[in-house]
């Protein structure tokens, strides 16, 4: 089979999809439902998904165009996954009406929001103390101690961060009634 037919195989089986897709590309979940090694958005809606599809196929197709042979298999080994993906989230659609999403009282989501702020406040100036020791270390060993410090602590950062988001993202659910 040609790189031209496979194409137009593909365009068809994401035509159906999207047809699939469309009665709940605008609803949102409680969470994003895939696995950001499959797709790079982060989102609640599935219209996005369908979105980042059909951008992987116009992607394969300029490879085609390109004639780069391995990111041809590449892309369209992940869009047949991504594919796969959507077509089960789709299948479970019913099931997930009857899923609840646990409701969280609107106080407890802003305090959290409240300690994590704090909480990043604070490792914003332990990463700034660090790097201000780091510059008068004189040995060695004391410079690799700080630089792991500081490794350890922009972990913690970047964890925070990540929940201050979800945090976030729930707030706004529940203020978009969902």
């Amino acid at each position: 089979m040609k790189h031209s037919d496979l194409l137009q195989h593909l365009d068809q089986q994401l035509a159906l999809l999207a047809a699939a897709v469309a009665p709940y590309a605008d609803t949102r979940t409680a969470s994003a439902r895939f696995d950001q090694q499959l797709f790079h958005c982060h989102t609640t809606r599935l219209g996005d998904y369908l979105q980042e599809v059909q951008q992987t196929l116009q992607g394969l197709k300029q490879s085609v165009t390109d004639n780069r042979a391995e990111r041809v298999a590449w892309m369209a080994e992940r869009m047949v996954l991504q594919m796969g993906a959507l077509q089960r989230e789709l299948a479970t659609q019913t099931l997930r009406r009857n899923e609840k999403v646990p409701v969280q009282p609107a106080e407890n989501l802003y305090e959290k929001l409240a300690e994590h702020q704090d909480f990043e406040r604070r490792l914003r100036a332990m990463i700034a103390d660090r790097e201000s020791l780091l510059a008068v270390q004189e040995t060695l060993a004391q410079q690799q101690q700080l630089q792991r410090e500081l490794a350890a602590l922009e972990g913690r950062l970047l964890r925070c961060r990540q929940a201050l988001k979800r945090i976030e993202r729930q707030i706004e659910n529940r203020e978009h009634g969902l």
